[in-house]
């Protein structure tokens, strides 16, 4: 099954290539330098690392995963993590899939074969991190794993697979732990809500590492609800599947307005959801000198935010370790848990036509959240209410 081409995200490549294109030849590789011999490697990986100059022992280690149809080159060329690595200080590795393994590049986050602990390109990817520590000295408490689409899809596997060797994951437009055993399934999870509890979710995290009981990654989760490859609802299954592992409220703890019309909601410190309103399907980048910029764009990299800027952030890379605020231009600390933003009762047609749902097949779903609302048409009525910007909610009695 690995080697049929559909790789668990056919519908993702499909819709991202006649969207944005197929990705370009792989840039020069400058100062990515690929690792030869990096110890067990069970799914056929290749190891490529950005180290800064000089770098110091005892530094973190931060894992960047492409997307499908990219390269370790790509990532390293638009992400934005070599820059940061050179001003925080930090190693930064590059795992690169092969047609070998999947013929569109991706990787196997859908197959137990690759998505488990001690297992194919989970275990790869777990020797790479030993031998980068063991290259540079690195600080074991400190390891991170970032990816987008079918790399956030094995980001997330990796976070539940091996919680005792990352301290925190960046999930970019990916899907929750275990979501999917096969390519049927992730197809489905990529386009539907699969109406879990947050209970449900966690345990399919749990379920990895029977009786680990912590402590668990921090989880910085990225979102467009502009997505309709992997759709905006999977940002929430994730929100609530590492809330529910953290043993943390659904309820924000605080929300934020950050650049991009991005907007930032926190729980606890433990997980933070990034919802960019009207982004498509790809890595947020800000390219620029400023502070919080980094990154270029191109294929799945879109201009808007430097979400590796921010999750670096989270993760305490900026502050030797320490947990800072990002800049925000507005704060607000939730006073109750009423329902708050904009909300508007209208027929499924309207809702369509004002850009608060889309349809498909005749049936109408609501932007961000991508609940269904039945039919398309006139005679069938919702009340939607947006939670965030472009991220609509059912909300039916409630206005």
């Amino acid at each position: 099954m690995r080697k049929l081409a559909l790789a668990g995200l056919a519908a993702i490549t499909a819709a991202v290539l006649t969207t944005v294109g197929v990705a370009s030849a792989d840039p020069p590789p400058s100062s990515l330098v690929q690792v030869a011999n990096f110890g067990a490697n069970p799914g056929a990986l290749a190891m490529y690392t950005y180290t800064p100059s000089g770098l110091e022992a005892g530094r973190p280690v931060v894992v960047a995963l492409h997307g499908c149809t990219q390269s370790a080159a790509d990532y390293y060329a638009h992400s934005g993590w070599p820059e940061l690595a050179d001003r925080w200080r930090f190693e930064v590795v590059f795992p690169q899939q092969s047609t070998a393994n999947n013929s569109l590049k991706c990787f196997n986050w859908f197959s137990t074969a690759d998505d488990t602990r001690g297992n194919g390109e989970a275990a790869s990817v777990k020797s790479m991190v030993d031998k980068a520590i063991g290259d540079h000295g690195s600080d074991r408490s400190r390891v991170f794993v970032t990816g987008l689409s079918a790399g956030g899809g094995m980001t997330a596997d990796l976070l539940a697979a091996y919680p005792d060797v990352f301290a925190g994951g960046g999930i970019d437009a990916g899907l929750p732990a275990q979501c999917a055993t096969s390519v049927t399934q992730a197809t489905n999870c990529q386009q539907n809500n699969q109406n879990l509890t947050p209970a449900q979710w966690a345990s399919k995290v749990t379920a990895q590492n029977p009786g680990y009981s912590g402590p668990w990654p921090r989880v910085a989760i990225w979102q467009g609800t502009g997505d309709y490859t992997v759709y905006p609802v999977n940002g929430t299954e994730l929100r609530d599947q590492w809330t529910a592992v953290h043993g943390v409220s659904q309820t924000p703890t605080s929300t934020q307005s950050l650049p991009g019309g991005t907007t930032l909601t926190n729980y606890a410190d433990k997980v933070q959801l990034y919802s960019i309103a009207g982004m498509g399907h790809g890595t947020a980048v800000d390219p620029g000198t400023g502070t919080t910029q980094c990154g270029s764009t191109g294929a799945y990299f879109l201009a808007g935010i430097c979400s590796s800027y921010y999750t670096g952030v989270f993760w305490g890379l900026a502050s030797g370790g320490t947990t800072t605020t990002p800049p925000t231009t507005t704060t607000t600390t939730p006073t109750s848990t009423q329902p708050s933003g904009t909300c508007v009762n209208a027929s499924n047609y309207a809702h369509t036509q004002a850009g608060r749902a889309h349809q498909s097949g005749g049936q109408t779903y609501a932007n961000g959240s991508d609940q269904a609302m039945g039919l398309w048409n006139t005679f069938t009525t919702h009340a939607l209410r947006e939670t965030s910007p472009g991220y609509w909610v059912l909300a039916d009695g409630q206005c």
